[in-house]
Order: structure tokens, then sequence, then C-alpha cells
């Protein structure tokens, strides 16, 4: 075990990395962050903020001279960067596990190969491998396999024309050509898992998208418990075949009332973010847990809850900039109010979110849709 006071290092400073840090501290940990932001969240808060590039070899040496143990708070840390540390010390998750999750051809040909429900799809490496593209795949959504989150880097495509001048918008990076599915719902599930191949699955959650960008989470999720169980059982398969330790967010498409995994994500979840009000312990706890080689905390949720995010354009009124009304969240009692401390609110940038907790779930979801539209986010 890794036991206070030791210092842990973090990759990566966003909102992520500040709720490790301020864990980590609540725990007797002491963390370094490394991120080139030099507004870094996450950075404002630890003890040391290396503002430095992912691969500054200096930088790196010195992180790993001052840590015990390292782990990431986002997924694309470069494989490398994780593989250079982890000769000097323990780096958790792995990067093997994590360059499967970073790469959207290689999740889903890991998601085929080991027999995970998933949707149809090809790899596009070229024009060639759309111009041979299945007719029965379209419509469909071609997404760039690196560094496309929340809806970025994404285009939907009713047939191989579209598709071609999607690909030619983005510079024929290699991507994945994924049908376009009718959906019921999307769910997800947040987990932990240690060295010893102990896991703690915290409750489904049913989640709500806005232009790609994940609006609000509900726990439990709308959904039957059968298949909450299956979800949280797949997500808990996919760890152990990724040998991962740490924390990971599966999310799924339900389809038909069938599953499919979607994205695999090698860190803490957004969707997971009503753990640290509504479960014993948050994602985030478990996060350093497992970076330590602690037991993993209990993952039960003790309320329902509902997660909202709050994005930068709640802070603009057409072009004029303004801080949002924040008495009208405080004033419910029930509700908790989390802000990242990021340096410039922009429109479409998770600047915060809030959760409503409580004993009856439909009370709570309807205070989470009235606090919503209280501090001004419209439908």
């Amino acid at each position: 075990m890794i036991l206070p006071p030791a210092t842990l290092g973090m990759l990566g400073g966003g909102q992520l990395g500040r709720f490790f840090v301020s864990a980590a501290h609540e725990m007797g940990y002491r963390v370094w962050v490394l991120d080139p932001d030099p507004n870094s969240p996450a950075g404002q808060i630890a003890e040391r903020h290396l503002c430095a590039a992912y691969d500054d070899f200096a930088a790196l040496d010195e992180l790993a001279a001052n840590s015990a143990a390292i782990t990431t708070e986002f997924e694309n840390v470069p494989a490398s960067t994780l593989d250079y540390l982890a000769k000097f010390l323990p780096v958790r998750p792995s990067a093997a596990a994590v360059a499967i999750c970073q790469n959207r051809i290689a999740e889903k040909t890991f998601l085929r190969d080991k027999g995970f429900p998933h949707g149809p799809f090809i790899a596009i490496n070229h024009e060639n491998d759309l111009k041979n593209a299945p007719p029965a795949l379209f419509p469909a959504i071609l997404k760039v396999a690196r560094f496309g989150y929340d809806g970025k880097g994404q285009a939907i495509v009713n047939n191989v024309d579209d598709a071609l001048r999607a690909l030619a918008r983005f510079q024929g990076e290699p991507c994945v050509l994924e049908q376009r599915l009718p959906l019921d719902y999307e769910v997800s599930v947040v987990l932990a898992r240690d060295q010893n191949g102990q896991t703690a699955v915290f409750p489904t959650g049913e989640n709500q998208h806005k232009n790609g960008i994940l609006d609000i989470s509900i726990v439990p999720a709308r959904a039957a418990a059968c298949l909450k169980s299956d979800a949280e059982d797949i997500a808990a398969r996919i760890a152990c075949e990724l040998g991962y330790i740490g924390v990971m967010g599966i999310e799924f498409f339900v389809s038909r009332s069938q599953l499919l995994v979607n994205e695999m994500a090698p860190r803490p979840h957004n969707s997971g973010h009503y753990t640290l009000d509504a479960c014993v312990s948050s994602q985030f706890e478990q996060q350093v847990r497992a970076l330590c080689n602690l037991p993993l905390g209990e993952a039960r949720a003790h309320s329902a809850a509902v997660m909202v995010n709050l994005l930068g354009d709640l802070w603009y009124i057409g072009e004029h900039y303004r801080e949002p009304d924040w008495a009208a969240l405080y004033a419910i009692p029930n509700l908790k109010l989390h802000l990242y401390g990021k340096h410039h609110a922009r429109p479409g940038r998770k600047m915060g979110h809030f959760t409503v907790i409580g004993d009856d779930a439909e009370a709570v979801q309807r205070t989470a849709l009235s606090a919503r539209r209280a501090i001004g986010i419209t439908d």
C-alpha cells in the first residue's frame, strides 16, 4: 500500500484532476499535477503544478522522482508517456489499457474481438475504405479515431458521398464509420478495479445529451433492473479483459431494448459526478484507493440523484458576459453546486455541475429540472 503523506502524480489538470486532488487531500496525500495549461483547475490546488507538455521528459523525470504513483485524468495523454513513467513507478491505468480506449478503431476492435455487444462499424484509414463501405451501414456517423469528444470530430453521413466530404474535413484522419442506431436512451456505468481484480461498480446512470455534450444524468436509471444489472456486468468484464486498474466509465446505447457498448473512458467520468454527493465513496476516492492499492470503498448510493452540467453558454446573454445567478441554486437545500475554477467561460465548455439528491427519485428529478430552468438553461 501507498499510505499518506505520500505524493501522488496526476497527468492532466482539468476538473477531473481537480476532484482527484481534493479527494487525495482529504485522505492525507499530497499531489503534483503535470499539465501544459498555466490556468489548470487541478494545478490551482495541487502542491505543485508542473506546467509542461506530456512529452517533456525533464518534467516527467521530475514528476517521477517526486511521486509514489501516477495516474491520469483524461485519455489523450500519450500512451508512450505512461510507458516511460512505468519504468520508474506504478502507473495506473496502464499504457496498454489507455491505448485501447484512446483510439476508436482499437476500442471497437477490442469490443468485437472480445465478444462484447456493439453496433456495426468499419475502420476508415483511407478513402477506399469508405468507397467500399457496405450500403447497409448507412445512415452512419463518421468519427475521428483520436481526440474526438463531446460531439467534436463527428459527422452524420447519409451515404458514401457525405462520408467522403466529412473525411476531407477531418483531413484524412483515421476514423470509424458507425451505423446510426435507433436509440431508446443511453446509460453509463462507472466502476473501480484494483490490482487484485476486485471491482466496485456504481449504480447505472441514465444520460441525456445536448449538442453532443452530456446534459443530465439520472440515478438510478429509469430502466429495467435486468438491463441495469447486465450493464454493470458487461462493464466489469470489460475492465477485467483490459487488466484495468483504476476508475473507468463505460457508455452504452440502448437500441430496441438491446444494450450496446458505445465508448470506454479510462478515467473517472462526467456521468459519475453524482457519486460525490450520492454515494458512500466517490469515483475520485476510488481512483485514489486503486492507485495506492488500498481496499476499494463501498460504491453504494445512499440517495437518488440527478446531475446537471453547467456549460460556458450560461455565462452569456447574447454577447454580454455575466456571472450566473448562483443564489437560485443555493436556495435549494438538497442541491450541491460544484464549480471547477476554470479561467474563462466559453460556449460548450464544462464549467461546473450541480447534483440534486434525495430519497424520492421522482421528486429529485422535478427539483433538478426546476433548478435547471431557474439558472437559465433552456431545452
